[in-house]
């Protein structure tokens, strides 16, 4: 959260990666200014997001936090935040602030829903990341109760801003995965280059990742083994006294690739679609840009919507080399959130053998953060999902989206979102 030992490379390593993509992709090519922007007001407006809340509630006393053997506060606060233990994931990179406390034998966890990640190392402190409707990623730490008080107290920490605000979180405050090796993580990355310094456990058959390597011996060898990449549980690795489970799920480590990098594009869109609209309404003042130089010209969001749309419907997602299977019910779990259509279908189920889900396009759609994009931004999303869904752009980038993968999706979406356009609604069944 603090400065971190990386951090002097974050804006130099994720411009570079972010140059390295194709020229459509102007969200994740610029950078923001914004954080106390009027329309933004990231460091003083009031946040609604779910941890604060929740901080609310501590100091009022309508919610008490539990104690309970060296993991102290956290399965109370993941009971709290409706966070299942199942989405536990593990890495043992010595990176965040608390980065001298983390190593292979004593690795970071990390449990998250759609909106919230808790990080808990076992020796150190609780860290949370919230996202906000509107102005993004919040971060918290779970403190000791101080002399005189009698329940823990939640702190919102902007030195995490850090390593939090660069080009790698599409340049608003927000999160990110990463490996040894890939700078950034998200469902493009090949499994073969996914997860080094991490703890992966599950059955991944014939797929190959960097998990479950010691730092040391990642750069040893190029090709990890059947051993290293299909790890039932962590259990036997290290001395896990204190952790809540022996699992680093891989169905849940491929969730979480996925999201944090749609969080952060539903962000990015939202704030160029607010400070639009205020610049409109004021003086038309110029937008600034990553080079500090004055222009008139912003991000559009028919282009903004292009690349979130392309994103989300996983246009350029790494192929899987067969069937997977994680070691916890957290599929299960993360399946029965639904929601699910006339036919019980839902953009939550899986398919993991050729790609991550059965109808590629990201539950992100029904996330808060989607729910409160102003009208301009989630108009630009709907009507580019509907250019591509109803095949009106013939580009071979969309060739991967069957016509069944397409009708399947606006099946799925008529009967779960309310919100929809004229243009998916004149097509229902």
């Amino acid at each position: 959260m603090k400065y971190c030992w990386y951090a002097s490379l974050v804006l130099a390593l994720s411009f570079a990666s972010a140059r390295g993509r194709t020229s459509a992709a102007q969200l994740t090519d610029t950078f923001t200014r914004w954080l106390d922007h009027p329309a933004i007001q990231y460091t003083t407006a009031e946040p609604t997001d779910p941890v604060a809340r929740l901080g609310h509630e501590l100091e009022s006393g309508r919610v008490v936090l539990r104690s309970n053997g060296p993991s102290g506060y956290l399965r109370s606060l993941l009971d709290a935040l409706n966070i299942p233990v199942e989405s536990q994931i593990a890495v043992f990179v010595p990176d965040s602030v608390q980065a001298r406390r983390i190593n292979h034998d004593n690795p970071r966890t990390l449990f998250f829903t759609d909106n919230v990640i808790v990080g808990w190392v076992r020796g150190g402190f609780i860290e949370i990341a919230a996202q906000d409707r509107q102005t993004g990623v919040a971060f918290y730490s779970l403190d000791q109760p101080l002399i005189g008080f009698d329940h823990a107290r939640i702190t919102r920490r902007h030195d995490c801003l850090s390593c939090h605000y660069s080009y790698s979180t599409v340049g608003v405050p927000g999160v990110l995965s990463r490996s040894s090796g890939q700078f950034s993580v998200d469902h493009r990355i090949g499994l073969e280059s996914r997860w080094g310094g991490w703890y992966v456990t599950g059955a991944l058959g014939s797929n190959r990742h960097r998990g479950n390597t010691k730092i040391d011996d990642l750069y040893s060898t190029s090709t990890p083994t059947a051993h290293t990449s299909n790890l039932s549980a962590f259990e036997g690795q290290f001395d896990w006294t204190g952790y809540l489970t022996p699992h680093s799920d891989v169905v849940a480590l491929m969730v979480f690739d996925h999201q944090m990098h749609m969080m952060n594009l539903l962000t990015r869109i939202g704030w160029e679609a607010r400070v639009a609209a205020f610049e409109e309404r004021t003086s038309g003042a110029q937008r600034i840009l990553t080079s500090g130089e004055q222009t008139d010209q912003r991000v559009s969001m028919a282009a903004a919507a292009v690349e979130v749309v392309d994103y989300m419907l996983f246009i350029e997602e790494a192929p899987l080399a067969g069937s997977i299977r994680g070691s916890t019910a957290f599929a299960t779990r993360f399946e029965d959130q639904g929601p699910r259509d006339r036919a019980g279908r839902s953009l939550r189920q899986f398919d993991v053998t050729n790609r991550l889900f059965r109808y590629p396009c990201s539950y992100m759609i029904y996330s808060d953060v989607f729910s409160a994009l102003p009208d301009t931004a989630k108009m630009a999303i709907y009507n580019r999902l509907w250019v591509v869904l109803s095949g009106q752009d013939p580009s071979p980038r969309y060739a991967r989206l069957s016509s069944q993968d397409r009708q399947d999706i606006i099946h799925i979406l008529q009967d779960t979102k309310r919100d929809l356009p004229v243009s998916f609604l004149a097509s229902r069944r």
